[in-house]
């Protein structure tokens, strides 16, 4: 606890409480260039190389939009159920920062690209909707980066590089009652925004950012408290951890007869706490004005159902088509969790004819496979289609599961169809009754034991016989007609 709120209210005081929560987050578009300029995006260049007058803020350089850009911000507001509006305007945000050469940010203030979405989620199993208030585009500033801990050696660089990279910045209503809830928003719209490849959602690398806004009051309450901001959160874990101090630190002031400020906070992960950054800074301290230098934007209706035309399915949606076709709910999140993991899944179901058993394929050997190699999906060496005809082989009875589990391994390494390998190393399963009569013979001959006792009454000893007979035929034999083999030699 912070020195102002040094005492920890109880549980049940806490329980008197509620907290409201509203998410900002802020994304970067996977464009290849920026938003203004032709500079790259691309991440881990040495610093201030990916610029030009325009990101640097230079006198007389004007800025030109990026259809690309605007593009992905419609499939993002789209995949997010917003409403786009045909007519949006940039707006200058001023303010100084050494990390940002204009002196101003573009962005858009009250007429934002589009507004009234929602997202979906479910907690401890009770469904909830969380509005989302507007999505709106803007460029990113710099980056400043600070070395030294003592103020004799302290320093401070900039990199510019990131400056001008496309953002759409996505505003929720504060619609979330608990830490628990704010993690479950911010993960569904990582999974739909990186399913539609708007965005890469890579934290590490700065490609998603949340700030959030906290406050708590009485249950029953209509009227919210005083509010205060979280900003720069770079991990799901410190989200959750900043809001559950912020909603304990809140209710403490409270409590203890103080208010709240609104202000703007810092989350100390190394402390677990939050510590104040500056006071709250309201819109109009940023005395934003229309962008002079960019005509606002019109979005017709023909260029919005071009965009919405190409969007693929969202992932709740095919969460749900996969269970109607016989998958667990466990099993469709993990096979939604990528784009790349769902096209593989039903390209390989559609080979084989059998969700369920393709599912286990997929999850099981192929992931487990892919990880020990320290490949992503998108680059296995398998393709979906063999392994839907892998699956389909041993449906078909004309492979035992022993002999696929051989086999994928051998796929894996070569890239090969499972039935070019067959061919090859002569694996193919042996159904011939004539051919296994020998095999059957000799593992009676050599187990009268089990014999006996498969005679005396105790059939479940046939499994031990067939086994012996998969292990002689190195798991060739058709399990089906040994089974029956042994059957008709024992009655």
């Amino acid at each position: 606890m912070s020195s102002s709120a040094s005492v920890a209210p109880s549980a049940e005081v806490i329980s008197r409480y509620e907290p409201v929560i509203g998410l900002e987050v802020h994304v970067q578009l996977s464009t290849a260039t920026k938003i203004f300029c032709g500079c790259p995006t691309s991440f881990g260049a040495p610093p201030n190389t990916n610029v030009c007058p325009v990101c640097l803020g230079h006198p007389g350089a004007l800025p030109v939009l990026n259809r690309a850009a605007v593009e992905l911000a419609i499939l993002g507001a789209l995949s997010l159920n917003c409403q786009v509006r045909a007519h949006s305007r940039f707006a200058r945000k001023n303010y100084f920062y050494p990390d940002l050469p204009k002196g101003y940010q573009i962005s858009q203030y009250d007429e934002p690209l589009a507004e009234h979405g929602f997202v979906d989620i479910v907690v401890d199993g009770a469904a909830r909707r969380i509005g989302v208030t507007r999505v709106h585009m803007e460029d990113d500033a710099g980056k400043s980066v600070h070395d030294g801990f003592k103020d004799s050696d302290r320093y401070s660089y900039v990199d510019l590089n990131r400056s001008g990279t496309p953002l759409i910045e996505i505003v929720s209503e504060p619609d979330m009652r608990s830490s628990e809830e704010a993690y479950a928003y911010l993960t569904e719209m990582k999974q739909v925004l990186q399913f539609m490849e708007v965005s890469t959602c890579d934290m590490e690398k700065g490609h998603l950012r949340c700030d959030a806004n906290v406050s708590v009051r009485l249950k029953g309450a209509e009227k919210f408290g005083t509010k205060a901001e979280v900003k720069n959160l770079n991990s799901f874990r410190f989200l959750k951890q900043a809001l559950d101090f912020e909603i304990v630190r809140q209710i403490a002031l409270i409590e203890s007869g103080g208010r709240v400020v609104q202000e703007t906070r810092l989350y100390n992960p190394d402390l677990d706490e939050t510590f104040t950054m500056r006071s709250k800074e309201d819109a109009h301290d940023y005395r934003y004005f229309p962008e002079p230098d960019l005509v606002p934007l019109r979005i017709g209706d023909e260029w919005l159902a071009e965009v919405r035309a190409a969007m693929p399915e969202l992932p709740s949606r095919k969460r749900a088509r996969f269970v109607e076709l016989g998958l667990r709910e466990y099993d469709a999140e993990v096979l939604t969790q990528t784009r790349a993991a769902s096209e593989y899944f039903e390209v390989a179901a559609g080979v084989s004819g059998d969700a369920k058993t393709t599912a286990n394929w997929v999850m099981g050997d192929l992931m487990g496979t892919l990880k020990g190699e320290g490949k992503e999906i998108g680059d296995s060496p398998v393709r979906p289609e063999h392994l839907g005809e892998l699956v389909k082989l041993i449906a078909a009875g004309e492979l035992s599961g022993k002999l696929a589990k051989e086999i994928f391994p051998k796929m894996f390494a070569t890239g090969d169809a499972p039935t070019v390998i067959i061919e090859r190393e002569g694996l193919k399963q042996i159904s011939d009754s004539g051919a296994l009569e020998k095999i059957i013979a000799d593992v009676i001959a050599g187990n009268p034991k089990q014999v006996e006792q498969y005679k005396g009454g105790k059939t479940t000893v046939i499994n031990f016989l067939v086994g012996q007979a998969m292990k002689a035929t190195r798991g060739q034999a058709n399990v089906t007609v040994v089974t029956e083999l042994f059957k008709q030699k024992l009655g």
